[in-house]
């Protein structure tokens, strides 16, 4: 305790060798040699090298999305993790990283860590980032999408219908339709299913918006 107060002391009393000049241009750059490399650390955490560095995730969503338009497409415009799963405003994305950091702790315990237990997770994995999503007016998808940029002329009927009945009017938000866009639905019943409908139906939906995609740009 009294090396601790010691310290404590030292901390506070007043320079004798250097002037306040000096450690106020020195507390300056260290300041931002620290905002540079904890901006730095947060940015790495958002690459897609990172968050397919484990096999959970490599082998499982990063996987299926792959297979998608997200992924691939004649633009060449590609989403990697962090665009639909990272606010991109500074403030959001802290709070995100240090809700995030509880994945942590799943990963030292393997909560999901082979495809079985994934497979049992995914349900549960998947609601909580649909009701994220659903909380914040599906923010990561309007990053890049956003309704008044759209052509409703260039969509199909049923897309066009749908985009200005829900989207513009604010009755509903991109993931309330768009759920399986990227990633693989989870198995759900018809008590935890889509608000529109059984599963059967949100399947149908989604292949058709796929087969859509498939052909746009």
């Amino acid at each position: 305790m009294n090396r601790l107060k010691n310290f404590w002391d030292t901390l506070w009393r007043p320079s004798t060798y250097f002037s306040l000049a000096f450690l106020t241009m020195g507390g300056f750059i260290a300041g931002i040699i620290f905002w540079g490399g904890f901006n730095t650390a947060m940015e790495f955490t958002n690459t897609e090298a990172f968050c397919t560095g484990c096999h959970e995730m490599r082998n499982n969503v990063y996987a299926e999305l792959k297979r998608t338009i997200h992924f691939s497409n004649r633009s060449g415009v590609r989403a990697k993790c962090s665009d639909c799963h990272v606010p991109h405003n500074w403030i959001d994305k802290v709070a995100r990283k240090m809700q995030a950091s509880k994945e942590v702790w799943g990963k030292i315990f393997g909560t999901i860590n082979t495809r079985e237990k994934f497979q049992a997770k995914r349900l549960e994995l998947a609601q909580r980032e649909w009701h994220r999503y659903k909380s914040n007016d599906s923010l990561e998808c309007r990053n890049c999408h956003s309704e008044e940029a759209m052509d409703f002329t260039r969509q199909s009927k049923r897309a066009a219908e749908a985009h200005e009945r829900f989207l513009v009017s604010g009755e509903k938000t991109c993931i309330d339709c768009h759920k399986g866009i990227s990633h693989e639905l989870p198995k759900m019943s018809a008590s935890n299913s889509m608000p529109d409908g059984a599963m059967a139906s949100a399947n149908i939906h989604v292949h058709q918006l796929k087969l859509y995609l498939a052909g746009t740009d």
